[in-house]
């Protein structure tokens, strides 16, 4: 080995922490995308009792962060607006069958049951992304996983409530339920599609949210809503903070997540949803914080442990095996 080489080797051993670093960070930007994806309920309360149906508020959402992107974007960096015609598809998927599909349907839960009770039928979608991302990304479902996937699973059962019989769940709600954790699945996989074809995130959430509030304006009243919103100053204040708390910000920490990891893990770490929409729910609405949320919630941490200890684990044997390499 040459000591140009051992140069280079040194020097990519300690570029790996870097990685190491960003993989961490990343970890953390999907936690807290989880943590304003619980703010949802607060919004959807407020603006239901205005009048507004499920199908209004998804619009307000979707159509309103399709927007706001899009100029954004077109006023800072408009190179990311462009795309390859092929690809439509990619966004098509994810802003018409994912976004228009579980904002409605997670939205008519929260009507029909509860936060809580809509926060736990929602993450049926962990297990739906790792079974999907098994099929199209090959992604290992390994024995790690599939016990952070149980242990994220049944910390939402316990937040809900349901195990300790406080929450009425009717048949309605639990098929909207289900249906929006399909759809909240979507997204992980079509994003995932589209970041492995080198798009950058921003890009990605751009024509998901501008395709979705494209379509979902076919749904709603578009003009019942531009009416009502037009002669209230604080229910247009409402709508902007619905449409970057719970929209925006969220969808971004998300998507930049997904660029450094599996849509799996990604999808399990965002759990932390069901926490915070319980939590929101006792803050707000007055719900009860029982014994069964708190192990609810220790549950779900536990998951999000299990994979980061994984990811630790794997990061030390890497760099403890070049260093041996090289050494020799």
């Amino acid at each position: 080995m040459t000591e140009r080489d051992g140069f280079s080797s040194r020097r990519n051993i300690k570029g790996r922490p870097g990685r190491g670093k960003m993989k961490k960070f990343c970890c953390v930007l999907v936690i807290m995308a989880g943590i304003f994806w619980g703010t949802q309920g607060i919004f959807v309360n407020k603006l239901g009792e205005t009048g507004f149906s499920a199908m209004d508020i998804a619009a307000i959402r979707v159509a309103g962060t399709g927007i706001i992107i899009f100029f954004v974007i077109l006023a800072v960096k408009r190179e990311l607006l462009r795309i390859q015609v092929r690809d439509i598809w990619i966004f098509a998927g994810s802003g018409l069958l994912s976004i228009i599909g579980f904002n409605c349907l997670y939205y008519m839960t929260i009507r029909l049951t509860s936060m809580s009770v809509a926060a736990v039928l929602l993450y049926i979608s962990p297990a739906v992304v790792s079974v999907l991302s098994g099929i199209l990304f090959r992604e290992k479902m390994t024995l790690r996983k599939l016990i952070a996937l149980i242990s994220a699973f049944a910390g939402c059962f316990f937040v809900s409530g349901v195990l300790g019989g406080e929450n009425t769940v009717t048949f309605q709600g639990v098929i909207t339920g289900v249906g929006a954790g399909v759809a909240y699945a979507l997204y992980s996989v079509f994003s995932s599609i589209g970041l492995k074809k080198g798009y950058h995130p921003v890009t990605v959430m751009t024509y998901t949210f501008l395709i979705g509030g494209a379509g979902i304006l076919f749904l709603c009243r578009p003009a019942e809503i531009v009416a009502v919103s037009g002669k209230d100053g604080g229910l247009m204040l409402l709508e902007t903070g619905f449409i970057l708390i719970s929209a925006v910000v969220p969808y971004f920490l998300y998507t930049v997540g997904l660029k450094y990891m599996e849509a799996g893990k990604a999808s399990i770490m965002a759990s932390t949803e069901a926490i915070a929409a319980t939590l929101f729910g006792n803050i707000f609405f007055h719900e009860k914080l029982t014994v069964h949320i708190i192990l609810g919630i220790l549950a779900v941490v536990f998951s999000i442990i299990v994979l980061n200890v994984n990811m630790q684990m794997r990061r030390k044997s890497v760099v403890q095996t070049e260093i041996q390499s090289n050494g020799s």
